[in-house]
């Protein structure tokens, strides 16, 4: 999601080792070491200890990647059983200190075609304060990917949270291959082709754990901005919804790329999606690399969060989005995109401070006070609340503490 620089930086310095299965992996026993020994926990890890009840007087919504399954295109596409799963535990650090592999625990490795894991998800995240989820949906002019998820929690009262979908609008590649131009499942659109996505949805925004504002369904779009004729697609939308028996759709534009006021394209409100459209601060220079092949970004969590403390609140609705750390790493090796000097101090503030000026704002009626976070199980982007080896429930602990809470 970040522009990659024009060129590698060929000057820096690089720690090297005589490690055949990576050869940049530092493995001796100084400070800089990654892994831990077995047994051993970081510093920085919280055991699982939910908070007592509380009711939050802002809802929280995590976006939830239904991609952890085998399924026919995956298996054509990259091999037999391919999950994300694959590439996270593949990944290793490319310089000292680097949070890689990010080693699930709690649900470890799991398969969400197994009903139970969306069961524990959901208790879990309410534990801490999380108040529902965005589910990722991949809608190809009729053909769905990874919906399987999808369809066995819709059929399962047990998984008990509320939830809203976002169309992952966008094109399938090879990119994560270095091959862009490769094309594996092309996004169109047309009139009809609308039409019949809100139809299918239908289901699921008839459900009554479903995600409403004024009675209205939400329903958000990753791109707005590249759909052609999109008002006359939401007109046709709200149309539609009404059609259903609701009061119409509420429709939230992610601010991806160059999106900016949603109602210029006809939507409700805007939705930030760090870490698109983040204030950067790179300091891949400065940065002592393990793996002499790394021709990737490196940018500041802590100069993320204070720029976003600091920014002005728009004329039209914007929905506020926290991140955890983001690091693809796992999805490309040698050039990803990281930030590094996180922590779930920083992530706490950030969190705090959205939910404080949410609540603050007249703009925004009771069902509108909204926070997302980004994300719930981004597992491969390296931003995901589920508890890792690392930090174990330290991500969920700090957004409970970051919640205001409404007093009982």
């Amino acid at each position: 999601m970040f522009v990659r620089p024009l060129s590698a930086r060929m000057s820096r310095r690089f720690i090297s080792s005589a490690n055949k299965r990576a050869p940049w992996i530092h493995t001796d026993t100084s400070p800089i070491r990654n892994e831990f020994a077995p047994g051993e926990l970081s510093a920085d890890f919280v055991p699982y200890a939910p908070p007592e009840p509380f009711t939050p007087k802002v809802r929280l919504i995590a976006h939830y990647l239904p991609q952890f399954h085998p399924f026919e295109e995956n298996d054509q596409w990259w091999g037999k059983g391919f999950t994300e799963w694959s590439n996270v535990g593949k990944s290793v650090p490319n310089f000292p200190g680097h949070h890689q592999p990010h080693c699930p625990i709690h649900l470890g490795y799991y398969d969400l075609r197994v009903p139970e894991v969306m069961v524990e998800q959901a208790k879990i995240a309410k534990e801490f304060g999380v108040g529902g989820f965005s589910y990722y949906f991949y809608w190809f002019n009729g053909q769905i990917l990874m919906e399987r998820p999808l369809q066995q929690m819709l059929q399962n009262p047990d998984v008990d949270i509320s939830f809203c979908l976002t169309w992952a609008n966008e094109s399938w590649t090879r990119r994560w291959a270095g091959r862009a131009d490769d094309v594996l499942m092309e996004q169109s659109y047309s009139m009809e082709d609308s039409a019949k996505l809100l139809r299918h949805m239908r289901q699921y925004m008839d459900d009554p754990r479903y995600i409403r504002v004024d009675g209205k369904p939400v329903f958000i779009v990753y791109r707005a901005n590249v759909i052609p004729r999109i008002h006359s697609i939401t007109k046709a939308w709200r149309a539609q919804a009404e059609e259903f028996g609701w009061p119409g759709l509420y429709l939230i534009a992610a601010q991806s790329f160059s999106v900016g006021n949603p109602e210029k394209l006809g939507f409700d409100a805007a939705m930030e999606f760090p870490p698109h459209q983040i204030e950067r601060k790179e300091v891949t220079d400065t940065i002592p690399l393990l793996n002499p092949d790394f021709t990737g970004v490196i940018l500041d969590y802590e100069a993320v969060v204070e720029a976003a403390l600091t920014k002005p609140e728009p004329d039209y609705k914007l929905f506020r989005s926290a991140m955890l750390s983001w690091d693809n790493t796992a999805r490309n090796q040698n050039a990803p995109r990281i930030m590094t000097n996180f922590s779930t101090g920083a992530y706490g503030r950030w969190l705090s401070h959205l939910c404080q000026s949410c609540l603050q704002q007249g703009k925004y009626q009771a069902d509108e006070k909204i926070v997302f976070i980004n994300a719930w199980n981004e597992w491969a982007e390296g931003t995901h609340l589920e508890p890792d080896r690392r930090y174990g429930f330290a991500y969920l602990q700090e957004t409970s503490k970051a919640l205001p809470k409404q007093i009982e």
